[in-house]
């Protein structure tokens, strides 16, 4: 059974940008609302996708430098790497659906 991986800023290079599927990272907070919400479907795309695409989770407070990194100012964000490149972006408390969608384009 998939489920998201947390991420640091001491694992996110191998874990992420050297990752051989594409990745899936939602940068959240504990505090954060809109995180919150949209964490179920995290979980339920982590199931639905394993195998194909790494799910991982960073908690801006914990990997200050990796969220910085990416200009992370808004959360939930949610970044799609395939090559170790950021290819697809969703800012806020979006859709499965449109969570899904941009999946789609990238392994399509």
């Amino acid at each position: 059974m998939g489920s998201p991986l947390s991420v640091t800023d001491e694992n996110f290079q191998s874990e992420v940008v050297e990752s051989d599927v594409p990745v899936l990272v939602d940068f959240w907070a504990t505090w954060c609302g809109p995180c919150r919400m949209i964490a179920p479907s995290i979980e339920e795309l982590a199931n639905e996708y394993e195998g194909r695409v790494k799910v991982c989770k960073v908690d801006v407070d914990n990997a200050p430098k990796t969220a910085q990194g990416f200009g992370i100012r808004s959360i939930p964000t949610l970044l799609i790497f395939q090559d170790g490149k950021v290819a697809e972006q969703l800012v806020g408390a979006v859709p499965k659906s449109a969570i899904e969608d941009k999946l789609k384009a990238v392994l399509a």
